[in-house]
């Protein structure tokens, strides 16, 4: 099944500093891509990988789980780890649960998290239909476009498979769980109004990690995917910000 223009990978070869930019649910890079060429201009390495079932047709998100989604992201960062000397992980949406069950899973090998709007929670109705609901129905109206910025589009699926959908509910489960297991440094940036995962993810985020170094930022004039929205310039420079800091820092020690 060929690509939807726009949704392919990005990779880019720069410094010893990796970043891994994980993208949402239904989502494609697309959404992730400004950041990641931000990223890239300032000479980092990035990758910036599709998710499976992602980037072409809904019903192929059908056949694929958050294991897949997952192996992707953790392959993505075991590569970088062995190109370079320190890695960041980074995401929108489930991509932020993604980067921080990376944090959990890898701990010393991420040195820090940046997550945007992170998605944490199932709405508790939907997720208790979903085991019985997603035999009978396929898909659901999609949660794209959530983005106060005239004229931007986010490139993503029109449909929710609800067989994913019921993966994802499970994933972020786990990913609740392991939350105490995230020690590195922390920037969450979440919209005060997003329709799409409520700003009360990012409170059980915060809650929940064992980080020391944590910074909160509320986007005031962007709603769910805002890193193509009014504050994405914010997100890009504060997340360069705080990965210069981090690598400077490890640096500095590693030399004493």
């Amino acid at each position: 099944m060929p690509l939807l223009p726009g949704s392919e990978p990005m990779h880019h070869e720069g410094s010893e500093i990796g970043v891994l930019l994980c993208h949402g649910f239904t989502g494609t890079p697309q959404s992730m891509r400004p950041w990641a060429q931000y990223l890239a201009d300032r000479g980092l390495t990035v990758s910036l990988p599709l998710l499976p079932g992602h980037g072409t047709r809904w019903e192929d998100m059908q056949v694929t789980g958050w294991q897949d989604w997952y192996a992707t992201v953790d392959h993505e960062l075991r590569a970088l780890t062995e190109r370079c000397e320190q890695v960041f992980v980074c995401g929108l949406s489930m991509g932020g649960a993604l980067a921080l069950r990376l944090a959990a899973k890898h701990g010393p090998a991420v040195e820090g998290v940046v997550v945007v709007n992170p998605g944490m929670t199932f709405p508790r109705a939907q997720g208790l239909a979903l085991p019985v609901v997603r035999h009978l129905v396929r898909s659901t109206k999609g949660v794209a476009n959530d983005i106060a910025k005239e004229g931007a589009t986010e490139l993503a699926y029109e449909r929710v498979p609800l067989h994913a959908a019921h993966s994802l509910n499970a994933f972020f489960k786990l990913v609740r769980s392991e939350l105490p297991q995230v020690t590195q440094p922390l920037l969450v940036l979440h919209s005060r109004v997003d329709h799409v995962v409520p700003p009360t993810d990012s409170a059980v985020v915060l809650s929940s990690v064992s980080s020391t170094d944590v910074t909160e930022t509320v986007l005031e004039r962007s709603l769910h995917v805002a890193t193509l929205d009014h504050d994405a310039e914010r997100i890009f420079a504060d997340s360069y910000g705080f990965i210069s800091r981090l690598a400077a820092r490890k640096t500095a020690r590693d030399g004493a």
